[in-house]
């Protein structure tokens, strides 16, 4: 796998939760530290995403918006 994104982050599928047109995966991707992505119910499909399955978080943004009340 060859990507532009530099921030690829292994990790263990903990749940995938199928919406009629999104899907919501979970990847544990450290010991007690979680990423939560929304990707389209096809591509979850597509990837054959199901829980213990090994799954990549591929990051690729130039912006990070941080907010507190």
């Amino acid at each position: 796998m060859k990507l532009s994104a530099r921030n690829v982050i292994r990790g263990r599928v903990v749940k995938v939760t199928h919406g009629a047109v999104n899907s919501e995966v979970i990847l544990e991707v450290a010991p007690d530290v979680q990423m939560v992505a929304i990707i389209t119910r096809q591509s979850a499909e597509s990837l054959n995403l199901a829980e213990g399955g090994d799954a990549f978080a591929v990051v690729k943004a130039s912006n990070v918006m941080i907010a507190v009340e």
